[in-house]
Parts: C-alpha cells; sequence; structure tokens
C-alpha cells in the first residue's frame, strides 16, 4: 500500500549514525529476521572523504519518524556510481522521493567525472522492503545475485587441517603487510564482477581501517611468493565475516582457499563464536561457491545488485 502522508527530507549528518543504525536493523529484522548492521559500519560510511553528507546523503521522516535513508557515492571515478536505499514497508511515496534524488544526484557526479551516462548499482536483500514494481517502473533491472552464507562453529573447528605443502600464514600486523594484503586483493578480485581499482588509502577509508584487527588478516605464501589472502573481522555481534578470500590465478585448484576457510574456522571457534559468514557471487567463474558449500557454508539469504544506466545532460545545455 502507497504512503500518502507527508513527508521531510534533510541531509544526514555524522550525529545521525545512531539512527541511521536502527532504521537498518529495523529493515534487517523485517527482511532477514534479526538485526545485522553495525554503528561503526553507518559511521564508516557517513565519514568516508568521497561522500558529502550535504549533497550525497537524505533522511525522510514521517511525523518526526525515520522511515527512509539514502547514500550516493564513486567509487570509480567514472560512470560507475553506488546507492544505498532503505525504506520502511507502507512509506512508498518517500522511498521513491529518494531515488529521484539520488538518480539525480548520481546523473551530476557522473558528469563531474567527464562521463557520458551514469551506471548506478543498488544492493538489496532479495525479498526486500523496497516497491521492486516501483523499481521496475523506474527503468532498474536485476544484473547480479549474492548469497550471504554462514557457517555453525564449534570446538570441533579447532583441529584444522594440516596446510598445503609449503604453505605459511602470517598476519598483518606490519604496515608492509597490510600494504602487500590490499595488492593480493586487488590483483585477485580484479575480475570479478562489479570490482573497482582501489588505492591503499582508498581501501583505508572504505574498509574503516581504523578500527581492523590485524591479526585477523591472513596471507599465504609458498617459498618467497605471496599466493593468498584472506580479510576477516571480529566486530559484529551476529557473527564472525569474512570480507575476502582471494587466490592468485597460479595457484588455484591447489586447495588453499579451503584451507584459509578452515584456518579461520579454527581461530575464530577459538575466539569463542559460535557463527562465521560471508558474501559470494553465484556467477564467481573461480567456483567459490562450491568451495564454501563443500566446506558446510550454506545461504543464510539473497543479495540482488539493481542497476539503472541513466543520461548524463553535458555542463552548459
Amino acid at each position: 500500500m502507497h504512503s500518502e502522508r507527508p513527508f521531510t527530507v534533510r541531509p544526514a549528518t555524522a550525529d545521525d549514525a545512531q539512527l541511521i543504525c536502527a532504521l537498518l536493523n529495523e529493515i534487517d529484522t523485517i527482511e532477514t529476521g534479526s538485526p545485522d548492521t553495525e554503528l561503526h559500519d553507518v559511521e564508516t560510511d557517513l565519514a568516508h572523504p568521497e561522500v558529502d553528507l550535504r549533497e550525497d546523503s537524505w533522511l525522510a521522516f514521517e511525523d518526526g519518524r525515520l522511515v527512509g535513508y539514502a547514500l550516493v557515492w564513486d567509487d570509480s571515478g567514472a560512470e560507475r556510481i553506488n546507492t544505498d536505499h532503505y525504506v520502511l514497508p507502507g512509506h512508498d511515496a518517500a522511498g521513491e522521493h529518494l531515488f529521484t534524488l539520488v538518480e539525480r544526484r548520481a546523473a551530476e557526479r557522473a558528469r563531474a567525472n567527464g562521463a557520458s551516462r551514469a551506471v548506478l548499482h543498488l544492493h538489496l536483500n532479495a525479498t526486500p522492503t523496497t516497491d521492486l514494481d516501483m523499481l521496475a517502473r523506474r527503468g532498474w533491472d536485476r544484473v547480479r545475485r549474492h548469497h550471504v552464507m554462514t557457517r555453525a562453529l564449534s570446538d570441533a573447528d579447532l583441529a584444522v587441517p594440516e596446510a598445503p605443502a609449503g604453505l605459511v600464514l602470517r598476519d598483518c600486523a606490519d604496515e608492509a603487510d597490510r600494504r602487500r594484503a590490499h595488492a593480493l586483493i586487488q590483483e585477485t578480485f580484479s575480475q570479478h564482477f562489479d570490482h573497482q581499482p582501489r588505492t591503499y588509502e582508498q581501501w583505508l577509508d572504505d574498509i574503516g581501517g581504523g578500527r581492523v584487527d590485524w591479526s585477523l588478516v591472513w596471507i599465504a605464501s609458498i617459498g618467497a611468493d605471496d599466493v593468498a589472502v584472506l580479510f576477516s573481522r571480529n566486530d559484529r555481534q551476529t557473527m564472525a565475516w569474512i570480507r575476502n578470500i582471494g587466490v592468485r590465478r597460479e595457484y588455484r585448484g591447489r586447495g588453499i582457499a579451503g584451507y584459509l576457510l578452515r584456518y579461520a574456522f579454527g581461530t575464530y571457534a577459538g575466539l569463542g563464536r559460535d557463527t562465521i559468514g560471508l558474501g559470494v557471487d553465484t556467477l564467481n567463474e573461480t567456483g567459490a561457491l562450491r568451495i564454501y558449500e563443500a566446506h558446510g557454508m550454506g545461504t543464510h539469504f539473497a543479495v540482488d545488485t539493481w542497476e539503472v544506466v541513466l543520461p548524463v545532460v553535458p555542463a552548459g545545455v
């Protein structure tokens, strides 16, 4: 049912982080059955240097209650623009207005980059609170699906299998290894859907580097060669989280990714976590989905990437 109640819209500020986090967790609970948004993630988004909150963020209120939130950012420097968009059920008018603002701003940012069009991407739960008919009407299409996969952890995971021959792990406590982890992620994800090259400093901004426990980011080496990386986090309330597993192309098929998974399972079981999760592109050509399933991970929920291509009016026209 479409809301006809009046709403007001204003930009977000850094002080709105808790308010936004509460809205996102309310939507998480509707979509997946439990809250899954952390305050530090919202704070990282709002403080990102590539976001101008006055121009790139919007909060929608009805009767003083926050019912919608949207954010635009550009990590491509070209036509590819990203957005977040959240709206509570029954507030469709506010939600659609936020889309109008998002699309307008995305076109402006693409034009500022010298692009002739804006290719805008949005990630939504496969069964979202957003009105999908409205999205389709506005010209958006589903273009990809990711699964959030989880696995229960227990004391049995403390017994990590033997590493593949010659494989040695080290953490990223040293700055040089953090830079190496970044380089390995850039290399191993370069062919993945929607990957945008990022400098080391940009990557730190993306991940909230000041909050990362670098003892939980591991580089795998064989002899003098760094061959793989696993980036994980222990700052989610609901589960431990693996953000990236990347194995260099010439070292794939040797059981390295599976070993890294098992090593992470053992580490987090030892830290007292009972669940671990990650996200995977269901069309990933490296066979990642099969590897995760083979190691006991199952789908928790699905996330779709939606896309719209917007014309950009040249400056001065």
